[in-house]
């Protein structure tokens, strides 16, 4: 299958925003080593795309809560049939099914964005000054916009090169290999950072999945993603490294604007907060209420233990009981005394 449609709208959306740049006023030519007006497309192509998702964003959020609200039955059917696995599945498939809710709805946003990120490493791959007149002309761009995107910087280095750019490579766009690896290390290790922090604030403010399936997903996002950047990274041109960097902050804003408008709850007794759930009548709850839980508060996410639940003190009843002989201290009114036997 084709993927020219993918390279073309990638195309003709930095084309807009350049050209939106050049029009403002922003200067083509390079200040401090750097041609603003096309590092402010890519930048500005993260935008675009992430308002056309938003929709997909609010239903990931909202499949999120679904299956967060079902863990108390996912963990139900967990125990009533544990070592039949076959069977477990296909009762999960029909409460998931009954209940509307997808487990892979929350991982959407980012199968629907890989297109997009490989379309623009295609792109900017393609950025090569050394091939012919007619291949420039791909995907819409004109000799004048290809050769300008071509020679275009950040602080001196190509977005083009890459960590791992041949000296041939740089060579081909006149670039320093020291400046090209010192900039693109520092944004491999930042696009790493953000990548965990966009994991790490969701499942701190919505707690681990009780799903096996769900935990492993969440494990991978958290950890196995960015520990893979760390070698992938050196294949990414800096203008790829540039969008994934500024698509996991506006994902940190994201998320962060959608957690304080629609908090998340548990249920009480759901993983990583059933410390801080009372029964029915006790202390802090006396309508019976279930205590919706925010798991982030009990340190879920590291392995912190949670605050012990608070115990009655001990009552010592020996030192309570009567002594011998002692006179009781609020007899009994209308009580009759005993009758003195006759002498």
């Amino acid at each position: 299958m084709s993927l020219d449609w993918i390279y073309n709208a990638i195309s003709w959306i930095l084309l807009r925003w350049h050209a939106l740049w050049d029009a403002i006023g922003v200067p083509d030519e390079r200040v401090i080593g750097t041609n603003w007006a096309w590092i402010l497309a890519i930048i500005f192509l993260v935008v675009t795309l992430r308002v056309i998702l938003f929709p997909v964003f609010v239903k990931q959020i909202k499949s999120q809560r679904a299956m967060q609200a079902l863990q108390p039955k996912v963990k139900a059917l967990q125990e009533k049939h544990k070592g039949d696995r076959e069977t477990l599945q296909k009762e999960m498939m029909e409460l998931y099914r009954t209940e509307k809710a997808n487990p892979l709805m929350g991982c959407l946003p980012m199968f629907l964005q890989i297109p997009v990120f490989f379309g623009l490493f295609h792109v900017l791959q393609h950025l090569d000054p050394t091939i012919s007149d007619e291949y420039k002309q791909l995907y819409g761009w004109s000799l004048e916009q290809f050769n300008s995107a071509a020679n275009a910087h950040l602080f001196n280095a190509p977005i083009s090169a890459k960590f791992g750019s041949t000296p041939a490579e740089l060579a081909a766009v006149g670039a320093d290999g020291t400046t090209v690896k010192v900039l693109a290390a520092i944004l491999v290790l930042t696009m790493m950072a953000t990548t965990f922090l966009t994991s790490r604030q969701m499942i701190l403010k919505t707690g681990w999945a009780e799903d096996p399936q769900q935990k492993m997903i969440q494990r991978l996002m958290l950890y196995g993603i960015p520990f893979s950047l760390l070698i992938s990274g050196a294949l990414f041109p800096i203008g790829v490294v540039i969008y994934w960097v500024t698509n996991n902050l506006f994902t940190l804003a994201q998320q962060q604007w959608v957690l304080r408008k629609f908090p998340p709850v548990q249920m009480a007794g759901a993983k990583g907060g059933s410390s801080s759930a009372r029964p029915a009548g006790s202390a802090g709850n006396r309508t019976g209420t279930k205590n919706p839980v925010q798991p982030a508060r009990t340190g879920g996410l590291f392995g912190r233990k949670p605050a012990p639940e608070p115990t009655s003190p001990v009552v010592d009843t020996k030192a309570l009981a009567p002594k011998p002989g002692a006179k009781p201290v609020n007899p009994k009114k209308g009580a009759r005394p005993a009758n003195k036997p006759k002498g």
